[in-house]
């Protein structure tokens, strides 16, 4: 049976799979998974084996994108293949791509959702998630320059009231993670340069570390504080908030521990 199965991790660790997936991943005949979308700082190739009960082979960017997942779709064409992803499958467009190869191949296609960085950031922020608006990265700069685009996407949002989810930047192959410090000090860049008082100091924000393990750590504030905060180990989240709703500045100041001056920003 050809058949190419995508399986959401969830957010940290092997537990994190859900019992749909690890009973999906046990009947596979082939298990791949990839880490260079996401971080899961708890999880560890040996103990996901011990856990399913069989060998997984570990893909790396090169694998599905530059090779255009050749391996993969080959294994998922003489059995039952599994996909082992962080988070949620589909939310990178690299495994969208695969799928729709494999789709095209003739391969049946399947997906086990798993929990999502977007979903849980915003859930632990306590913000509402329908305010948010479109969400962008922020990636390191490359010999000296420094993308204006996340800049330009919060300050969009901003202007409909609307929130933005800032991913940071992952380089697995350089083992380099961005902090909530590292982005915000590359926003703070861009302001300089733009001077349009997006991000500044004042600017209010919450930085999420760690969502989904045990003890993440949620702080809101204005940057000149947030950026101070020790969040301990990636992988780390920024959120912009847009106009605030009353419930969500006391969600801020009970959840993120933000002050309490963000009841006077309520809209």
């Amino acid at each position: 049976m050809s058949e190419l199965v995508f399986v959401g991790l969830g957010l940290f660790d092997e537990m994190n799979v859900s019992l749909r997936g690890l009973e999906e991943i046990r009947e596979a005949d082939t298990v791949f998974v990839e880490f260079y979308t996401s971080l899961m700082a708890g999880l560890s190739v040996r103990n996901l084996e011990k856990l399913i009960g069989k060998r997984v082979s570990v893909v790396s960017r090169r694998h599905l994108e530059e090779e255009n997942g050749q391996m993969i779709l080959q294994k998922a064409e003489e059995g039952r293949t599994v996909l082992l992803v962080p988070g949620d499958p589909l939310i990178a467009t690299t495994h969208v791509d695969l799928r729709i190869r494999a789709e095209k191949l003739g391969i049946k296609t399947r997906v086990i959702h798993g929990a999502s960085i977007i979903s849980a950031a915003i859930g632990l922020s306590g913000l509402q998630n329908y305010k948010f608006g479109r969400s962008v990265t922020v990636s390191f700069p490359e010999k000296g320059f420094v993308s204006e685009t996340p800049y330009q996407v919060i300050e969009e949002n901003r202007k409909m009231g609307l929130h933005t989810f800032c991913f940071l930047d992952i380089r697995v192959e350089e083992a380099r993670y961005m902090t909530v410090k590292d982005g915000l000090q590359t926003l703070l860049t861009v302001e300089k340069r733009k001077r349009s008082r997006v991000v500044t100091p004042n600017t209010l924000v919450i930085g999420v570390a760690r969502a989904g393990s045990k003890n993440p750590v949620v702080k809101g504030g204005f940057i000149k504080e947030v950026i101070m905060h020790n969040f301990g180990k990636p992988p780390h989240t920024i959120i912009f908030p847009g106009k605030l709703h009353y419930m969500e500045a006391e969600a801020l100041i009970a959840l993120a521990r933000a002050p309490e001056q963000v009841r006077g920003m309520v809209e």
